[in-house]
């Protein structure tokens, strides 16, 4: 799940703070992993 929130995220379709708080922070540490790439 949190993968398809990673997606909408990198296409502008939606917010971190759209993201359900159950999966936020796993949600984050993947786009911040993603960017250190």
């Amino acid at each position: 799940m949190a993968n398809i929130y990673v997606n909408l995220i990198q296409k502008g379709l939606k917010t971190i703070e759209e993201v359900p708080k159950t999966i936020r922070k796993e949600v984050q540490a993947i786009l911040d992993a993603d960017i250190a790439d």
